[in-house]
């Protein structure tokens, strides 16, 4: 389990970034080269592959380099880990506004 959180804090400190998400939202198309990958954020090169690298540290995204060219693609089995915790906390808020729902017409019916 502490690996697991682990990974979790790292995909959502990863998401946390306006950036990276529009990279990944990018990705989601196919993969994508740096050079055109990098051409939609006014940022310099180096700084820009900075995000790259904190996506394909945590697992988001995948790379491999032919030649000159570092190609990216979207690696979504990572983003089950972040999906199955929000899946457990909808399911629990859920549970949570049924019984305050339930509270409430009780309450109401009580009242009348």
């Amino acid at each position: 389990m502490p690996n697991q959180s682990a990974q979790l804090t790292q995909v959502f400190s990863a998401l946390a970034d306006p950036t990276r998400r529009a990279v990944l939202a990018r990705l989601g198309g196919g993969p994508c080269a740096t050079s055109e990958l990098s051409r939609r954020f006014p940022m310099a090169l180096p700084s820009f592959t900075q995000h790259l690298d904190v996506l394909e540290d945590c697992g988001l995204v995948t790379s491999r380099k032919v030649g000159r060219v570092r190609t990216y693609a979207l690696a979504p089995k990572r983003l089950a880990v972040a999906e199955q915790w929000l899946s457990q906390r909808r399911a629990e808020w859920t549970r949570r506004l049924d019984s305050l729902d339930a509270y409430l017409d009780t309450v109401k019916k009580e009242r009348s």
